[in-house]
Formats: structure tokens, sequence, C-alpha cells
């Protein structure tokens, strides 16, 4: 198929009821086949960037909507073809209906990321600003929504090609040398090998440990209510949650399994657990839920342990704060409200879940243990998601690898092995040399119409 004269289309707002729909086309027939159907000013005449009204007319010319038509013509698009986007009033029936009228032996419907993919294949995006553009659409946070947008401005392309071209310069002096010994410069060239490759891990470093910090901005922290029964831990629940999704009574034991909620904190996303609380039980179900909240306790980024300070800790409570202090944890001494009781040495704040005092100081502190160093760091080059950060991690490896052959005179050539592998893996973050069973596999992620 001949991707250029392919035209696709597909609605790109999202289901449902609303003021706006927008019908997308791109391709060599965008244009005309959108004009066939408009009733208005001829669109196969009209100025790039420019938006038109009119009508939009079915095959039996009767109309199906008042409509305002944007004309954007190659290349100067986002696909990098004509593009054309049909505004339509909302709703299911119209959007759907005009989206059927487009569709033809010219135009077929767009594949789920069709029009971004065709933005990078015809070079407007590389691949890295393409997952950025992803990114963008799913950001939950701040910070989320401006580490997308660095990417999709550039940020790490820049950083990547930048690399990528002081090394290839080092690849062409090693294989000169390789392939013409006579002229004996191997020397200054193992010498310059290994300062380009000491510069490039020496950056790639601090982009790696900026990139794993910043990782819990993606994937959310997977975060661990935990405490005994009757303490308040479905009650902080709620709290945190700003609302009753959990259960709340006088009687122990009411939460028997986890409830899982995700709930945005600040600048941070908490898949949070609302697990059993931890005692002493012949009852078979509860003693389920207790296995479970052990569990998380080794599987949470973050401890909520939380204690009721209106009375004395337990000695379950006791191993509670022991089997936690070497995870990341904040202790929660709830029920405030009420005449203090428990005397605690640790450092803890105080809380009353039932009137929420302590909402401020515990979201402060969640997003101390998570954003220090994160959150104020303008000069940082990305947040980069797994597959990138994978394969700087593997151009890393493969820098170490170079330096200690250099170190231990390994023959140039095999030396050069290591140092072109490290180059091509810098290539894949943007997409060079990427296969394209990788390339299909991520835009097939995107939603329909983008």
């Amino acid at each position: 198929m001949n991707f250029m004269n392919d035209t696709i289309a597909a609605i790109s707002t999202p289901p449902g009821l609303g003021a706006i729909s927008i019908v997308r086309l791109s391709g060599a027939d965008a244009i005309t086949a959108a004009n066939a159907h408009f009733k208005g000013t001829d669109l196969t005449k009209v100025a790039s960037n420019t938006i038109n009204y009119g009508h939009f007319l079915a095959d039996d010319q009767e109309i199906i909507d008042e409509v305002m038509v944007s004309v954007m013509r190659a290349p100067k698009t986002y696909t990098k073809e004509d593009l054309v986007e049909i505004n339509c009033h909302g709703g299911p029936y119209v959007t759907q209906k005009v989206l059927s009228t487009v569709l033809g032996s010219a135009v077929r419907l767009a594949e789920p990321g069709e029009f971004t993919k065709r933005a990078f294949l015809n070079g407007r995006i590389d691949l890295s600003e393409a997952e950025a553009v992803m990114d963008l659409i799913n950001s939950k946070t701040n910070l989320q929504e401006r580490a997308a947008v660095k990417i999709v401005d550039g940020a790490l392309s820049k950083m990547v090609k930048d690399l990528r071209e002081e090394m290839i310069k080092v690849i062409a002096n090693a294989e000169v040398n390789i392939d013409y010994p006579e002229y004996d410069e191997e020397e200054l060239t193992r010498e310059k090998m290994a300062l380009v490759t000491k510069s490039v891990r020496q950056k790639l470093r601090s982009v790696i440990d900026y990139s794993e910090s910043g990782q819990v901005l993606k994937t959310g922290v997977k975060t661990a209510i935990i405490g005994a029964p009757n303490v308040g831990k479905s009650s902080l629940l709620n709290m945190l949650y700003r609302g009753e999704r959990a259960i709340v009574t006088e009687i122990p034991g009411t939460t028997r399994d986890t409830l899982e909620e995700e709930i945005t904190i600040g600048q941070l996303v908490l898949d949070l657990v609302d697990t059993a609380g931890i005692h002493q039980t012949e009852d078979l179900i509860e003693k389920l839920g207790i296995e479970k909240s052990h569990e998380m306790i080794q599987l949470a980024d973050l401890v909520l342990l939380v204690f009721d300070g209106s009375r004395e800790m337990t000695p379950e409570e006791q191993e509670l704060l022991e089997a936690t202090k070497n995870k990341k944890r904040i202790i929660i001494v709830n029920k405030s409200d009420l005449a203090p009781v428990l005397d605690l040495s640790v450092d803890h704040i105080n809380i009353s879940a039932l009137n929420g005092t302590g909402f401020n100081e515990l979201k402060e502190q969640i997003e101390s243990l998570f954003l220090s160093g994160i959150e104020n760091s303008s000069s940082a080059t990305l947040l980069a998601n797994a597959r990138q950060l994978g394969l700087l991690k593997s151009t890393n490896e493969s820098l170490t690898s170079v330096l200690t052959g250099l170190a231990e005179e390994m023959p140039l050539d095999l030396v050069l092995i290591d140092f072109n592998e490290a180059w091509k893996s810098l290539g894949e973050i943007i997409g060079e040399n990427a296969p394209d069973e990788l390339v299909n596999e991520l835009f097939s992620r995107f939603c329909l119409g983008k």
C-alpha cells in the first residue's frame, strides 16, 4: 500500500455527549473527500490553516449538521499530509454519521494511533516525541504534564542526537584505523574514545538517576495503609479520597480484604490499598486478609502505618513498627480529636481522619519522600518511560564495557563492537533502527483518532 496516497479518518474526540466533536482526515484525498460532502466554500480552493463554515451533507444531499471545517495543507501539518478536521455538534449519532459518510473507496478508518504514527514515519516527530504525546494525553498532574511537554518539545531528542554525533566521529576514526593501520593513529583514537565514552556516561548517569527517581510520577506510588483493626485505616482512605469509598464502622475487622483506590495527592498519583487489620484471630477469612496485608507491606512503595492515639500499643502493632522500619513509611497517629493515650518515641503525624485534621502535613510528607529533587528541577533533561530508561541503561552498560576493554588494551575492533552497540541503543530511543514490530506495538496503545 502506498502510504502517502492512503487517506484515513477517525473521530478524534472522546465518546459521549459534548458541545463539539471532531472527525479528522489525513492523506492525499482528505480535502477532496471532505469537500464532496461540504456545502459552503470550495475546500479544494481555500488557503491552508483556515476554518470554514458550512453544512455537512449525507450521500442523498440531506443536511447532517452545521459544521466548521479546518483545512491544513501538507507539509505543515501534524502528519505532514493534507489534514482536515470537521467540527460538528457533539453526540454519538451525528459524529458517527459524519464519519461513516466520509469513509469510502478513497478513505478508510484509521487504526489506533495512526495519525501520530504517520507523523513519526513522515519525519515530523521521532519515537520518543510520539511516546510523549500519549504521556501528555494521560497526564494526571502538573509534573507529569511538564515532563511530557519537555520531551514533545524535543529535549530528549536533542540530547540523544548530540551524544550520537559525538560518538559517530569516534566510530569513523576507529574504522579508518582498523581499515588503514598504516596511518598509525590508534593511540589517539583510543584516547578520544575514552574521553567521549566518559563524557557520554556522565551525562547518561544523571539522566538515568533522575529518570529512576521520577518513575513514580508516571507509574504512581503503590501505597499500603497498614494497622490494627479499628485504628481508622478506612477513615484515612476516605479522608485521602475525600469521599466515602470504604465502609467505616466501630466493629473491628470490617475490612477483611484489600480495597484499592487511585487518588492524586498534590503532584503524585497514589495507588492506595486499604488492608485488613492485623491482629490475632481464628477466623479463616480474616486470616487470609491479614496474610494479604503482610504481603502488601513487602510490595508497597510507601507504607502508611496507622495507630489509634486513644489507646495503648498492642504487641502486634509493635511488630508492625519493626516490620516496616526498612520501608519508606509515614507513621500516623489517628483520633487526635480524642484524649491522647499512646506515647510514641518515633517521628509521626497526628491526625483526625474524622474531621480532616493533619491532612496537609501528611500530604507534604508524602510529596517530600518522593519528589525531593524532582519538583523544582527545571534543568533536568527528562523523565523517561520504561522503554527509554531501559535503552539508556543498555547504552551505559555497553560504554562501561568499552572502558573496560580500553583499560585491558583489547584490540580496537573488539572495543568498537561495544561502542557501536551503545550508539545503536541510543538511536532506538528516537526510533533509529527500531524494529517495525516495536513501532506497531507502541502506536497500537494510542487511542483511536490520535
